[in-house]
């Protein structure tokens, strides 16, 4: 049980870190209003001279020459509406006939709290064909798969050692990996359609992999292999993928300004901090740029795992919520290529009204996909009369037998 009044006298006895965080912040911000502000007037071509000049291969962000058509640095968006009826109506004309895809996962890890290590993984998916009513079509498709992990998939690769921690970590990596072979299936099936009819997919989160640089190589490869594999996906299809990232803590550009400017000295502040500013109405973007982020998997040249997609990855931040920094969306290199950057933002922007400030698609597949904690419930249940039908004893530990009995 937690008690407030002891959370309270923690507090307390913080207060002066908390409020000198603060003031470090404030003081950043203060003193980055000119360098980010001049790092905006330039051109591409002065911020991509300058970036050659150091010399530096993984400075964070690369300019792309989108930026030469932005108010420095602001793509204004230009629609504006009187009420949210107005917006919907937008956005349906935006989304009507094109099909918009999100997939997300869940998952069960193991727990002590069992005799037998078992973990599971939900991925669920959403297709929203945007028919009008009248087409008499399927409208969507709402569905999910389940995978139960056995004992022996949970421990280190070719050990079967699952003693030594219950490991989370088969489990969440599995839950990766399934939603990117999700993804590309689905992208696959589209692929006989005509290239305006393909959809717009979503994958909760970054392309830009950099937890993985702190796995052991073993781990990491089948992370940034799928990956991998999903951006070529993309490409080869023609069918594009946005990565969608609603509160980033990104420092890509924040990078590249510390390196191009020795006072920035930027420690706390993050990417969506520095467009909050210069992005003030609702659907504003930045220009795109590509990702150059100085990680391990990028930076240690000892390394085998390699992420060799970084820079195919560009991204951009927009506002679709007033009173919140602006989202990152991370979308592949060829579709910049091929002059379909803004066709996409403004699918992105569509399902935000559809979603009130975040992508209806991905709400749903995440909807879809969760599992509750009477879902994890349900599951040991029905895990426990499966082996008892089996022949295999599963036994609760008494500190769960009594949570049992308490609630």
């Amino acid at each position: 049980m937690l008690e407030s009044n002891r959370v309270v006298t923690a507090l307390e006895s913080k207060r002066e870190l908390f409020q000198g965080y603060n003031t470090e912040f404030a003081q950043e911000q203060a003193r980055l209003i000119d360098i980010f502000d001049a790092f905006r007037r330039k051109s591409y071509a002065q911020l991509q001279a300058a970036v050659d000049e150091t010399g530096v291969d993984w400075p964070g962000a690369l300019p792309t020459k989108e930026i030469d058509a932005a108010d420095e640095m602001r793509h204004i968006f230009g629609e504006s509406w009187h009420n949210h009826q107005e917006a919907r109506g937008w956005a349906i004309r935006i989304l009507t006939g094109r099909p918009s895809i999100a997939v997300d996962g869940s998952q069960i890890t193991p727990t002590k709290d069992f005799s037998m290590p078992v973990g599971a993984v939900q991925v669920g998916w959403f297709i929203n064909e945007h028919l009008p009513a009248a087409a008499g079509a399927l409208q969507y498709v709402k569905d999910v798969q389940f995978e139960v992990l056995a004992p022996a998939e949970l421990g280190d690769a070719g050990t079967g050692d699952v003693e030594a921690g219950f490991p989370d970590w088969r489990v969440n990596q599995q839950r990766f990996v399934r939603e990117c072979e999700k993804l590309c299936e689905l992208m696959e099936e589209y692929s006989q359609r005509p290239e305006e009819d393909r959809p717009l997919c979503f994958f909760d989160g970054s392309f830009v992999i950099s937890f993985a640089g702190q796995l052991p190589e073993d781990r990491a490869r089948p992370y940034v292999e799928a990956v991998d594999r999903l951006l070529h996906c993309s490409q080869t299809t023609r069918t594009p993928v946005v990565g969608f990232v609603d509160s980033s803590y990104s420092q890509d550009i924040v990078t590249l300004l510390n390196i191009l400017d020795s006072r920035a000295r930027i420690l706390h502040s993050r990417d969506a901090h520095l467009f909050r500013r210069i992005l003030p109405q609702w659907g504003d973007r930045s220009p795109l740029f590509l990702c150059a982020r100085r990680d391990s998997l990028n930076l240690e040249a000892k390394r085998p795992t390699k992420a060799p997609f970084y820079k195919d990855v560009a991204f951009t931040y927009v506002n679709l919520v007033n009173d919140r920094p602006p989202a990152r969306l991370e979308m592949p290199r060829w579709i910049l290529d091929a002059g379909r950057a803004d066709e996409v933002i403004d699918r992105v922007r569509a399902e935000s009204v559809v979603g009130v400030g975040y992508p209806y698609a991905i709400e749903t597949a995440d909807a879809l996909a969760v599992i509750s904690q009477q879902d994890r419930e349900r599951f040991y249940r029905i895990l426990q009369d499966f082996l008892e039908q089996s022949g295999i004893e599963l036994s609760a530990a008494r500190k769960m037998r009594s949570k049992r009995q308490r609630r």
